[in-house]
């Protein structure tokens, strides 16, 4: 359609000379050498840049839905991000993690002393009757207590799950059940918007009943937790009893190292596991081509340590490159959006990786004003985790004066996979670029047949890779059915997808997400670009709404730049969606909205806004939504229509 041909003719644009990154250029062309001798070769290279208890017999077994790499090795994931850094002069010193609370409170840990944490963290598990291959949830918010739970099941080889802290008691005990966990880490509450989030009796509520969790392991957050019960222990209690001497127990390569939940519409959550060592390898390979890891960088992930995101970018990937890593606890606008421009600036924060709706509320804000309070060091905006519109991704690169990574990727494949390479390659506001090293991918039709360029089809994967999901937990033939039925011999993400001429990856959204208007499919993605195009509008979400005669029909609704007259917004949406799509995908309403809902990640809850723009009212699940005022923001402006 028109408003793909739009976006995809744009020019590719060569990185200026000020933003390449030269040792990321020479290992780039390092890794694609190993590449050239096929796919698994490269992740050959890749393994070689950690430390392994034994080399492995066999570098891949089997074929996508049923495949092992490195057969036969043994490493450690904590031995990797803190054992070997503590133990190296030039890093033992170094800050691994520097935290901020959202009220202001600053703690620092340094590998040397992460590593002591982790070790008394892994021994009081052991205490607690934590053995190889049990499951502990880690059920935080972004504290640097999350970051020693999660390395110390990694030091024994215990498997976690880590719970998004916004979910409500029914999610966290669905989870519990289906994964069995034996102990959950938790803290008695959170700071969020200026509130503390109740963690403490929301858990309390979610395990009544179910007889797997044996002990729950409290960190006293606010300085006010309350009296513990059985079965419940103390954080500092628990780790000042212990020795700081823990062995790191090596694991066979694809041994399970945890388990997340997806967010879906399913009833039941699929539990997805992934490997000791195709995770660690693949995390690493995602950070440095993604981030392009510099010696004196400050890199944030500003994203919640339930998200898988954080996993790959911060606690694995980050460590196992001996960065130093900058984590915050509360919401990125709160108390103003400057929020995240004014904390990088406080603890000179190099590089960010936050959600596309974090920039696009950046937006909302003065042009001036960004430019103002940008961080004085920064050198690098990536984001993930929902389509980049080109316009928002033009404006940030433009203001904030930074290169734009645009990285895709899922919760199943374990890291993001295309984008352009920091530092090296070309880019194109609001593609994803082009494969990164070790995939091997395919645009196809319901048939399974390539499409030409230029033409949406289905997004496919077509080899195996160490960071891809190796099962679902206890599930293996929902495992099966879920990602590798619909396309025999490639991996189905569900997404849609347009490859142009420059051979630069576009993915539309979810293929459930495309819109059926008169017998025609329009992708969201594509009405949401055109509608952040209109003068004014500085956030845009697009839904489909039941229509008797079209079958379906578009609303957007939008977030207003500073300065914007609503009416004038309104008509400029709509001219601006006919214009790049035409008249089959006039919208049937523009709402303005002063703020979008949307989950702690960032991301925009489109369920929420169909169901007010159809019902008036919100009767579904609420877990995970951030500021509920948003919901009433929502309701009052489909209520004045």
């Amino acid at each position: 359609m028109e408003a793909i041909a739009a976006l995809t003719n744009a020019n590719l644009r060569p990185l200026p000379d000020r933003w390449r990154l030269h040792r990321q250029a020479e290992l780039l062309a390092d890794a694609r050498a190993a590449e050239a001798s096929g796919l698994d070769q490269y992740w050959a290279w890749a393994a070689r840049r950690m430390r392994w208890t034994r080399p492995w017999d066999t570098l891949r077994q089997g074929d996508l839905g049923n495949f092992r790499y490195y057969a036969g090795g043994l490493l450690n994931v904590a031995d990797n991000c803190v054992d070997r850094h503590a133990e190296n002069p030039t890093t033992a010193d170094r800050d691994a993690v520097i935290w901020e609370g959202e009220p202001g409170d600053v703690r620092r840990l340094t590998y040397r002393a992460l590593r002591v944490q982790v070790a008394r963290c892994a021994n009081g598990l052991r205490a607690l009757g934590v053995d190889r291959g049990d499951v502990v949830a880690i059920y935080l918010t972004n504290l640097p207590e999350a970051f020693v739970a999660i390395h110390a099941c990694n030091r024994i080889g215990a498997i976690y799950t880590v719970l998004f802290a916004g979910f409500a008691p029914d999610a966290i005990a669905l989870r519990l059940q289906a994964s069995r966990a034996k102990v959950v880490v938790t803290a008695d509450a959170a700071w969020r918007r200026g509130r503390p989030v109740p963690l403490l009796t929301n858990l309390r509520t979610a395990k009544a009943g179910i007889d797997t969790v044996r002990h729950t392991v409290v960190v006293d957050r606010t300085g006010s937790a309350p009296a513990l019960g059985p079965g419940e222990t103390g954080w500092d209690a628990l780790l000042s009893q212990q020795n700081s001497d823990c062995p790191c127990v090596p694991l066979e390569a694809n041994d399970p190292a945890f388990l997340i939940f997806t967010s879906g519409t399913e009833s039941k959550p699929k539990g997805v596991v992934h490997s000791s060592a195709g995770f660690l390898i693949g995390a690493w390979a995602n950070v440095q081509w993604q981030i392009g890891p510099e010696p004196d960088d400050v890199y944030w992930c500003a994203a919640d340590v339930g998200w898988l995101t954080f996993p790959i970018q911060a606690v694995i990937g980050g460590l196992a490159h001996g960065m130093t890593l900058f984590c915050y606890e509360g919401a990125l606008d709160y108390p103003d959006r400057l929020r995240l421009l004014d904390t990088a600036q406080r603890h000179g924060v190099t590089k960010i990786l936050v959600a596309p709706t974090g920039l696009r509320m950046l937006r909302a804000t003065d042009d001036d004003v960004v430019r103002t309070h940008r961080p004085s060091l920064l050198r690098l905006i990536t984001a993930q985790g929902e389509p980049l519109d080109p316009e928002t991704a033009e404006w940030t690169e433009r203001t904030l004066d930074v290169p734009v990574v645009n990285a895709y990727g899922q919760t199943e494949t374990g890291s993001t996979w295309t984008y352009p390479v920091h530092g090296v390659d070309p880019t194109k506001p609001g593609s994803c670029g082009t494969p990164v090293p070790g995939h091997a991918f395919s645009v196809v039709d319901d048939r399974g047949q390539p499409v030409p360029q230029g033409v949406r089809g289905n997004l496919v994967l077509t080899a195996p890779f160490p960071t891809l999901a190796r099962t679902i937990w206890n599930e293996p033939e929902r495992y099966e059915a879920t990602y590798f039925s619909r396309f025999p011999g490639a991996y189905a993400t569900s997404d849609e997808a347009v490859v142009d001429s420059d051979g630069q990856i576009w993915v539309l959204g979810r293929a459930d997400d495309v819109i059926n208007v008169a017998a025609h499919r329009i992708s969201t993605m594509e009405i949401e670009g055109a509608a952040a195009s209109a003068p004014g509008v500085a956030e845009a979400a697009v839904v489909g709404v039941n229509d008797k005669v079209r079958g379906m029909m578009p609303v957007a609704f939008v977030t207003l730049r500073q300065g914007a007259k609503h009416d004038v917004v309104c008509a400029d949406v709509s001219a601006a969606v006919e214009r790049a799509i035409g008249g089959i995908a006039r919208l049937r309403q523009v709402y303005v909205v002063t703020a979008l809902p949307k989950t702690r990640a960032g991301k925009v809850m489109r369920r929420l806004l169909r169901e007010a723009a159809e019902t008036e009212a919100f009767r579904g699940d609420l877990t995970g939504l951030d500021d509920p005022a948003a919901l009433e923001f929502v309701l009052n402006a489909v209520r004045g229509h």
